[in-house]
């Protein structure tokens, strides 16, 4: 104990040092590289556990030993009282016992074995993840499940494309997240997840959450949902689990009474369309054939199915026009004896992807240097143009000047280089580390008309484009998708991706609106610059035409 009581101090600079770099943040969900740090908090906690396991043990271990001898001892005391305390070293050695001894063994036992681990979790527990960031994880994993179309069971047993580590989830698990989607009125994932908890504790699965209380949840989510008739089926099944559980008694009561109206509602039905005869089907017929087509689906099924590698609209004859090359930008001294490898992306808006263009030292580097400054990514509200988080913007962000490190400054140089653009009033740039599920839906990098205000604070204009440097590769999930042209460019580390956002004219280019789908597998590392209009006069002259 008074080895604990001296080596607490120590441990606790310790740990403050390790952790020091978390107490300013927050929003863990938001980033993959800085939940990695939580790992590590982790190890430390289970690691001062097993110490505090060990000094129980050891406690344990001498009290045993002393009952054990002192078993022994009594019992062949009792057999002749007077004849063992006969033997004056026997009476004297009873009068210690019970004076001396017994009053250590009682101070043994009361020892405190716990202040070492206590001290530890308290430390560490002012930085633990928050309840927001268990409901963004939970969340994120909804998301997943949306955008990739992978149903429960899926999920639940990890079995993920190209995981290496593979996680099955509990009941409790599954419990949790239909419980999030509950709060949220989100009944259709809530029944997914409840039925998800059924099926394993159907399947044997010990949990300490019963099938009466995830019936309930699910017969409920499913009522909302419409299906009174389901509804009815789960809440009988319950009643035969707890016959006297007298919400579910109303309730059968309540999902009888509604499908006894449904089926009347039915037949009245029933009989008015017999009396004015069948409809004509014609319209409908073209109307579902007019939803067949991409340009008529709603912008979040687009971006989704991009997501998945779905929908792409690119032609074999414009493919046919996409080429690769080694580009040297006019001979630029950069590049005349070491081009660079650049490859056609998309026609229209004009995507290209440089290949082996950021170095894996360079890649560290700038991790690095981002990794202590990351934060909740925001965005700029278009009403207020406050800078404010927002939930379809999951990852975080820092950014890096070029006085910093000659890393950034070497690398702002060599776009400018490649694109012939000035660097000097572009941003910063944008270090982003994505979340659990992180993502940004569709958005333009542009400032539109009706945000003649977007850039004003900067003084250098509109975005006229966009550098994105891809750090990391990605397992599956995290494509740039484009869902106005139905494009989409998977990461590959070691490369870089140019568009436009304007045309020569001036003009913003819509079709550019894209989105960072969620990353399913991995950890998605990128890095931006958005170049602005001042300083390209003469580097990018102004078109004749709105949209040359």
């Amino acid at each position: 104990m008074l080895w604990t009581r001296m080596e607490l101090p120590c441990w606790c600079l310790l740990l403050l040092s390790c952790l020091q770099s978390l107490s300013a943040h927050n929003d863990f969900f938001t980033s993959i590289g800085q939940m990695t740090d939580l790992l590590y908090t982790e190890k430390d906690l289970v690691t001062s556990l097993k110490d505090y396991i060990r000094a129980e043990e050891n406690k344990l271990e001498r009290v045993k030993r002393w009952a054990d001898k002192l078993d022994s001892l009594t019992a062949t005391a009792t057999q002749d009282p007077e004849g063992f305390l006969g033997h004056p070293v026997n009476a004297f050695k009873l009068m210690k016992r019970l004076n001396t001894e017994w009053g250590d063994l009682e101070s043994l036992v009361l020892s405190d074995t716990t202040d070492g681990f206590i001290s530890n979790l308290t430390i560490q527990r002012q930085y633990f993840p928050t309840e927001e960031d268990q409901t963004g994880a939970a969340k994120a994993l909804l998301r997943l499940q949306d955008t990739y179309k992978l149903d429960a069971n899926t999920i639940s047993t990890g079995d993920l494309p190209g995981v290496k580590h593979k996680s099955q989830m509990t009941v409790e698990d599954c419990y949790e997240l239909g419980k999030i989607a509950y709060s949220d009125a989100d009944y259709y994932h809530t029944e997914l997840w409840m039925a998800q908890a059924l099926k394993q504790l159907d399947e044997g699965e010990e949990s300490t959450i019963d099938k009466v209380t995830v019936l309930d949840y699910l017969s409920y989510a499913i009522y909302q949902q419409g299906e009174i008739e389901r509804a009815l089926e789960y809440t009988l099944r319950l009643l035969t689990l707890d016959p006297e559980h007298q919400r579910a008694k109303g309730n059968v009561k309540y999902f009888e009474f509604q499908l006894e109206k449904q089926r009347k509602a039915a037949e009245e039905t029933a009989r008015t369309q017999e009396e004015r005869g069948k409809r004509d089907t014609s319209e409908k017929k073209k109307q579902k054939k007019q939803k067949n087509s991409f340009s008529m689906i709603p912008e979040r099924k687009k971006y989704e199915m991009l997501c998945r590698g779905e929908g792409l609209k690119m032609t074999p004859r414009r493919q046919s026009r996409l080429f690769c090359r080694y580009f040297d930008n006019n001979h630029h001294p950069r590049f005349v004896l070491a081009p660079v490898k650049q490859q056609d992306e998309w026609d229209r808006p004009y995507i290209v992807r440089y290949l082996d263009i950021i170095s894996d030292a360079e890649i560290e580097k700038v991790k690095q240097l981002a990794k202590p400054r990351l934060r909740r990514a925001t965005i700029s509200n278009p009403v207020t143009g406050v800078l404010e988080t927002a939930h379809y913007r999951i990852s975080k962000s820092a950014w890096l000047t070029s006085y910093e490190d000659p890393v950034i400054e070497r690398i702002n140089e060599r776009i400018e280089a490649i694109t012939g653009l000035e660097m000097d009033t572009a941003e910063e740039l944008q270090v982003a580390n994505y979340g659990v599920g992180g993502q940004y839906e569709p958005h333009f990098d542009f400032g539109r008309k009706d945000e003649p205000d977007a850039f004003k604070e900067l003084g250098t204009g509109n975005r006229i484009a966009t550098w994105l440097f891809y750090m990391s590769d990605v397992t599956a999930g995290g494509a740039t998708v484009f869902p106005d042209v139905g494009a989409a460019v998977w990461p590959k580390k070691g490369t870089a991706v140019f568009w436009y956002n304007l045309f020569a004219s001036g003009e913003g280019d819509y079709s550019t609106r894209h989105a960072a789908c969620p990353v399913l597998v991995g950890n998605k590392w990128v890095s931006n610059k958005w170049i602005h209009e001042r300083g390209q006069e003469w580097r990018r002259p102004c078109g004749l035409n709105e949209t040359e």
